[in-house]
């Protein structure tokens, strides 16, 4: 109702999109038809970047609050997107990056393969930069974060789901199938297609490169 609305909206930003993600338990950051988070801080659909949004300062520091959040995790599961996780849903993910499956490993370039040798499973974090950082985000095969040097560049830190798993407490699903199917689960819930998932969906068609590419913003 109206009271709910105008409570809603009296709200902090960064709560009204947590409370948001606890109920859906995914958000992408950005779309023209799912809910996300510019759709949220500004009430409209955009078809072009945030960034020259007149509320561009309001979504970049609720984003970098939701970053440090503790129930917050940022991955690239939708589309390839950034997508908000809740923690409902960490035990999912982690079991799904853990997998190494088939859609993860196979046709890996030689640099993304080196650079997740040098990750390791339970060693530092490491700074890169570049398509290879994509390739391991894409599959799900790191967990990332957005750094900003002291010389101005932004890089990533990657670390391996094992080390993450032990910094935030989280533990696995018993099965890649129900670690799958949660998140599956989610997507709809979302309104997401299943073919936004990164792996093979039985009997689905998958997502034209071409259409993903006028997608994405």
């Amino acid at each position: 109702g109206l009271v709910n609305t105008v409570i809603i909206y009296a709200m902090r930003p960064v709560t009204r999109v947590l409370l948001a993600l606890e109920d859906k338990g995914l958000l992408l950051t950005q779309d023209k038809a799912l809910p996300n988070v510019v759709g949220i801080l500004t009430g409209e659909s955009l078809r072009n970047s945030w960034w020259s949004h007149p509320k561009a300062h309001l979504i970049f520091s609720v984003l970098s609050e939701l970053a440090d959040h503790p129930d917050v995790l940022f991955t690239k599961l939708l589309y390839r997107k950034d997508t908000l996780v809740h923690r409902s849903l960490w035990p999912a993910v982690l079991t799904v990056g853990n997998a190494r499956d088939q859609w993860q490993v196979q046709g890996l370039s030689v640099d993304a393969k080196r650079l997740l040798k040098r990750l390791g499973r339970g060693g530092e974090p490491i700074r890169a930069v570049g398509a290879p950082v994509k390739e391991l985000e894409g599959r799900l095969l790191v967990t990332t974060q957005e750094i900003h040097t002291e010389s101005g560049r932004h890089e990533m830190a990657l670390e391996s789901w094992q080390a993450w798993s032990r910094r935030v407490s989280c533990t696995p699903m018993d099965s890649d199938a129900h670690a799958r199917k949660a998140l599956e689960d989610a997507a709809v819930r979302l309104g997401a297609p299943l073919t936004s998932l990164p792996w093979p969906i039985r009997g689905a068609v998958p997502p034209n490169p071409r259409l993903q590419r006028t997608r994405d913003s």
